[in-house]
């Protein structure tokens, strides 16, 4: 796949400057590896007058076959006729639209630290794409393009095959767009567009799908007059998640109309169906946070904190006297400081919060003595011989008067309808319980460290088929912990390993 991005410019106002806006150095070829294959980035020219960036997506159709199979995500949609033969490494699609978001990220954003000003300029620019899939054609392609600002849209069908014209053109085009735009706004169409036209996204669709479009979106796609067809294409004719991006979608065109803001208009939406907009992962932080009140707790330990979503929400309350956020990953940890903010944080605030490289595969001394653990997601990233490994670091070593544990329910995902049969809710899941197993496995947790164990179901409580997500609750006791030889390895280390699981 391949696409370029030129521009022009003046020595006062050099066309190198595209360089900053993608944050990507001119005399520099750099690679980067995506989800589907490697990225490269290079200037075939850049002078003051002009300049032009280059991306080159090496797909391999074989390794997206084999990603693809059992798992219900990553195939190509064609795959049953041509699983090792397609156009997936030239024709640019959804792959293209993936890589262009993780390499030009800050880009997307309309971010640019070393020349702040820059994003907010518009910038003659001329985009092309040789190849591009068009279920549509060329008529639907200028439907897309046209109302977007640019002032050339010219489309180019490519012939079946140029020695016989009497076969006529084949469903993919030449794509070159010219206009003044800022590079932002013209990346998030094109991260939106082209797998619209190409009609096949290749990975599963899942709900957030629909933030990162009316993210994208912001700024055009509320207005755009095809909105409902671009809806309904990006999220893969998912009915109800086109429903809710078109719901969303028309509030944004409201407040845009009368001149007000969008959480005014949201505010008058109907209570209940305010309540199941609610995202889980929100949902089952406030389930944590009521909990983690209940218990009294002021002291407490994110163990597995990820990006530090829950620490930043338990900073918001200031009973929550020190929190600890504890990860294996450095690179999670890193995302965390900034999510937090920490280098600009106060010395007050600060002083509340620490965050730390740590595996539950090992006891760790530093765990000791604190009011709360919470392992938020965490238990089902671990492979099932490592449980009692986990279970004798927190519960036999660590000892928190309360330990909340919350995993994903398996029987309820038979209500995900994005979600194909037999398919875990993400790919690094090493299993999913279902309520009777996680409850076995608490108790004997419970059993065997002397704790008491509650049950909580966060989320909607399907009476068929339960929460989306279960919690346990534990509870420390009176009763003397039964150690038996499975509950006790020996685990004891303080220098774990970046990589394993947490």
């Amino acid at each position: 796949m391949f696409l370029t991005i030129s521009t022009t410019g003046t020595p006062e106002r050099p066309a190198t400057d595209l360089g900053f806006l993608l944050h990507k150095h001119p005399g520099k070829i750099q690679a980067f590896s995506t989800s589907h294959g490697n990225a490269h980035v290079f200037y075939p020219e850049a002078t003051a007058e002009r300049c032009t960036a280059a991306m080159l997506l090496e797909v391999d159709p074989v390794a997206l076959v084999r990603r693809g199979q059992g798992k219900g995500r990553g195939g190509a949609p064609d795959a049953a006729l041509a699983q090792y033969v397609n156009d997936r490494p030239y024709a640019a699609s959804s792959l293209l639209a993936v890589a262009l978001s993780g390499v030009f990220r800050s880009a997307l954003k309309g971010q640019c630290t070393a020349r702040p000003e820059l994003p907010g300029e518009k910038r003659p620019l001329r985009v092309e794409i040789p190849a591009l899939p068009a279920r549509g054609g060329a008529a639907l392609v200028h439907r897309l393009f046209d109302p977007l600002g640019w002032d050339l849209v010219d489309v180019e069908p490519v012939p079946l095959d140029e020695r016989f014209p009497e076969w006529g053109d084949s469903r993919y085009v030449r794509l070159v767009l010219e206009g003044e735009l800022r590079l932002a706004d013209a990346l998030r169409q094109l991260y939106v567009l082209l797998p619209v036209l190409d009609d096949a996204k290749h990975y599963w669709i899942a709900p957030d799908e629909v933030d990162k479009l009316l993210r994208a979106g912001d700024g055009w796609l509320a207005s755009h007059p095809e909105h409902g067809l671009i809806s309904s294409r990006y999220l893969a004719r998912h009915k109800r998640l086109t429903q809710d991006a078109l719901e969303r979608l028309e509030l944004v065109r409201l407040a845009e109309s009368d001149g007000s803001e969008v959480e005014e208009l949201d505010n008058a939406v109907d209570d209940e169906i305010a309540e199941r907009s609610v995202p889980l992962a929100v949902k089952r932080r406030e389930a944590i946070l009521a909990a983690l009140r209940a218990a009294g707790a002021a002291r407490v330990l994110d163990l597995g904190c990820g990006q530090g979503q829950l620490v930043q929400a338990l900073l918001k309350e200031v009973s929550f006297t020190e929190i600890v956020g504890m990860d294996v990953s450095v690179r999670a940890l890193n995302l965390a400081a900034k999510r937090l903010r920490l280098e600009r944080m106060g010395e007050r605030q600060s002083s509340r919060v620490t965050l730390m490289q740590g595996s539950l595969a090992y006891t760790d001394k530093r765990l000791a003595g604190y009011d709360a653990a919470v392992l938020s997601e965490v238990i089902e990233h671990l492979d099932p011989e490592r449980l009692p490994a986990l279970e004798y670091a927190v519960f036999g070593s660590a000892r928190p008067r309360t330990v909340l544990v919350t995993t994903p329910n398996v029987e309820y995902n038979v209500r995900w309808e994005t979600l194909p049969a037999g398919q875990v809710r993400h790919g690094d899941h090493r299993f999913e319980w279902t309520r009777e197993e996680f409850r076995a496995w608490a108790g004997g947790v419970a059993n065997r460290h002397g704790y008491g164990v509650e049950f909580v179901p966060v989320g909607d409580d399907d009476p068929e088929v339960g929460p989306p997500t279960q919690m346990a609750v534990f509870t420390q006791t009176d009763a003397t912990p039964d150690a038996t030889p499975d509950a006790t390895p020996d685990t004891t280390t303080d220098t774990p390993k970046e990589g394993e699981a947490a």
